[in-house]
């Protein structure tokens, strides 16, 4: 098992799944473009969502680059896990959109899951990552995202508490 791989994992989702929040805090509507242009799949239903902007990911992403050297981690890495990171929480959207939820609610899974084990899949060859090491970041994850989204919720930090 690699602790501090993990933990360097986990703070980059953490980084990619809280900066957008933040910057929406901070921008509000400014810069909000949806990523999907408001397009609809064959389905007629939204491609992602309003929820999903170019603001939100070009964030994610580059909190990840910018923050990965700061807990020593390649720009590269932290690249690759705010991207991965994102293609997974589109795929989420993605989904749930097919599914009939409404944009940023909750669906305890496809709302951690994919955000997370993408990016773990990614890295695995240049962290040395195990399955053992890709099967607990996934789960600590999940509880964190979980825990962490309720209490920014409490903090009135985040609209709903997932």
């Amino acid at each position: 098992m690699h602790a501090l791989t993990v933990t360097q994992v986990l703070v980059l989702l953490t980084l990619a799944n809280g900066a957008p929040v933040i910057a929406k805090l901070i921008l509000r509507d400014r810069l909000a473009m949806p990523l999907d242009s408001n397009w609809t799949f064959l389905d007629g239903k939204p491609l992602f969502g309003r929820s999903k902007t170019i603001r939100g990911v070009a964030i994610a992403i580059s909190a990840t680059t910018l923050g990965a050297p700061l807990i020593g981690l390649d720009l590269a890495i932290g690249l690759l896990v705010g991207a991965t990171a994102m293609a997974g929480d589109l795929f989420s959207s993605f989904c749930k959109r097919r599914l009939g939820l409404a944009p940023s609610s909750r669906a305890t899974g496809l709302d951690q899951i994919p955000e997370s084990l993408l990016p773990l899949l990614a890295c695995r060859h240049a962290l040395a990552l195990s399955v053992a090491d890709i099967a607990l970041t996934c789960g600590l994850f999940f509880a964190g995202e979980i825990l962490l989204s309720r209490l920014l919720f409490r903090l009135r930090l985040r609209d709903r508490p997932y």
